[in-house]
């Protein structure tokens, strides 16, 4: 399989549970020096977000057509990004999605890009819950799929 749900490293919280997905650098993520745009990073945390997410069960396109009852969306409330190394075109990286807390209509994540075990970026996210372009309350399936996840 392509990705992984294992015991996350200690930056990214103690016990908590890490969701690793593989992306490979493209020439159209990088710049004219053959270097990762900055803008590509993000592409790279929403996919490694989505497929958290997909792992989990929750299908973003099944969820917004309200297949598992009143349509939401997830939209990204903050974000907080520290650049750390430069990736290049053809790196292997490993997207790396850790949930540290979930809220009423909220998810706290960690994320991290890395290339062989090297941190090249970290990432605090909080994801938001959006019925009808405002915050809602988690359905309780959502929840119990994370809880899940995490063991408890």
């Amino acid at each position: 399989m392509w990705w992984t749900l294992a015991n996350s490293p200690a930056d990214s919280g103690e016990g908590a549970s890490a969701f690793s997905f593989p992306v490979r650098v493209y020439y159209e993520d990088t710049d004219f020096s053959g270097v990762v745009y900055h803008a590509s990073y993000l592409r790279f945390l929403e996919r490694g977000r989505t497929e958290y997410l997909r792992a989990l069960g929750v299908h973003q396109q099944a969820v917004a057509d309200g297949e598992r009852g009143e349509p939401f969306a997830f939209a990204v409330r903050r974000m907080t990004i520290d650049f750390l190394r430069s990736a290049r075109m053809d790196d292997l990286l490993d997207i790396e999605t850790t949930v540290i807390r979930l809220g009423g209509a909220s998810i706290e994540m960690q994320q991290s890009i890395r290339r062989n075990g090297e941190v090249l970026l970290k990432a605090d996210v909080t994801v938001a819950i959006i019925v009808n372009g405002k915050a809602a309350r988690m359905p309780r399936w959502v929840r119990e799929l994370f809880a899940a996840a995490a063991g408890g």
